[in-house]
């Protein structure tokens, strides 16, 4: 179990870190969440995610910054960001920060899944 991929879930909505959090553990994946910039960050150096699913809107220091940091410290994690409907700039300039796709909230938990796997796997 010690090679199990590890995926961090970073949104400020409780309900979603615990859905996403319930389902990659069944999924076999070591998981771990963050509810800001701040704790995403030191999550990551302390851990190195292998895949970070990141919401754009969050308190603080928002998706692009995470994701500029995350660039600056040269990371490897793959990151799937997540929107709310219609943020076409912000997808564009996280896609550009290297992000490998987007999902837009409501997302289908199948369809993340299947995403999560192809990229991991």
């Amino acid at each position: 179990m010690s090679n199990a991929k590890k995926i961090l879930v970073v949104d400020d909505q409780f309900g979603i870190r615990i859905l996403l959090n319930e389902i990659f553990k069944k999924e076999g994946y070591v998981t771990y969440q963050a509810a800001n910039g701040e704790q995403a960050l030191s999550l990551v150096k302390e851990h190195q995610p292998d895949l970070i699913i990141l919401d754009m809107k969050i308190p603080g220091m928002d998706g692009i910054e995470i994701l500029k940091k995350l660039k600056e410290d040269a990371l490897k994690a793959k990151v799937i960001i997540m929107t709310a409907y219609g943020e076409l700039d912000m997808i564009q300039e996280a896609m550009a920060l290297g992000a490998i796709t987007y999902f837009s909230k409501p997302f289908d938990i199948d369809e993340l899944l299947v995403t999560v796997k192809e990229h991991l796997d």
